[in-house]
């Protein structure tokens, strides 16, 4: 085949899903160089992505190789569905202001066109499936075409699509479609599924608080047209992330979420001290 691979995985939780995403994309997916590379980093491994997460609360939700750990995981579900980084976002009509050009929470929950109020996309998705659980036009965009054809660092996420189904016993299930334009595999793909399937389960409580329904958290699709392991990253994957599938059970590799939930929640006070005092 020429061209970029499409590539599918299917799995019953975020901690397996991701870690086959990974061992699919380094095994089937293309060599091809990117505009971050020095001169002597070998091109970057892609493909296009289609990961299906069939119970996306199910455990283990947590894999022991994402970057970072619990309480920088904590933060980033904070800074995506809590927004609380927002005010690092830059001025659009203030061409010294050097902050952020964007974070998802601003653009998904406050996005803004010239000369009009801010939108609430997930609120208007959430009263849409309430009003009508079948409708096709719950959606959320990010990608703002007047700014980012040209802006040095535009949104990687494109949009948010997101229906109900019937799950039976009077309950319905939420699914979510999540599209990214380019996604970094190895270094970012477990935080970003990890932080929007918790806002998928904040949508799911939010529509049965406005329908009345049982809402609960359906399948979750994963779709990154460019979906990518950097050459500069490869010695690390190969060494660690592969040396641990070789060494280690799937059970070793990763861990339950509520074995550390608690310890996430009480980072909380901490993690919205850090963020008040950036950009200061």
């Amino acid at each position: 085949m020429t061209g970029i691979p499409v590539l599918n995985v299917e799995a019953d939780c975020i901690a397996r899903g991701w870690e086959n995403s990974l061992i699919e994309l380094h095994a089937r997916g293309c060599d091809i160089r990117t505009q971050y590379d020095k001169a002597d980093d070998p091109p970057s491994k892609d493909c296009t992505m289609i990961l299906t997460i069939k119970e996306p609360l199910k455990e283990p939700m947590l894999h022991k190789d994402f970057p970072g750990g619990p309480l920088e995981l904590q933060e980033y579900v904070m800074e995506v569905c809590e927004g609380i980084k927002d005010h690092l976002v830059r001025d659009p009509e203030d061409p010294s202001d050097t902050r952020w050009e964007y974070t998802y929470h601003q653009r998904l929950f406050s996005y803004t066109l010239p000369g009009t109020r801010p939108s609430d996309q997930i609120e208007a998705m959430c009263r849409k499936l309430a009003e009508v659980p079948f409708t096709r036009r719950a959606q959320a965009l990010t990608w703002k075409v007047w700014e980012d054809n040209d802006c040095y660092d535009p949104p990687c996420l494109q949009s948010l699509w997101a229906r109900l189904t019937e799950a039976g016993d009077d309950e319905w299930a939420l699914s979510l479609n999540v599209r990214f334009r380019s996604n970094d595999a190895y270094k970012a793909a477990f935080m970003n599924i990890f932080a929007l399937v918790h806002l998928q389960k904040k949508m799911a409580e939010r529509i049965s608080d406005l329908s009345g329904r049982r809402i609960r958290v359906g399948r979750y699709c994963h779709m990154a047209d460019s979906y990518h392991i950097y050459g500069s990253n490869f010695r690390e994957f190969e060494t660690r992330f592969l040396g641990a599938i070789r060494k280690r059970t799937f059970e070793q590799r990763t861990m339950e979420y509520e074995s550390v939930r608690e310890m996430m929640e009480e980072g909380r006070p901490a993690i919205l001290k850090k963020a008040r005092e950036m950009g200061r």
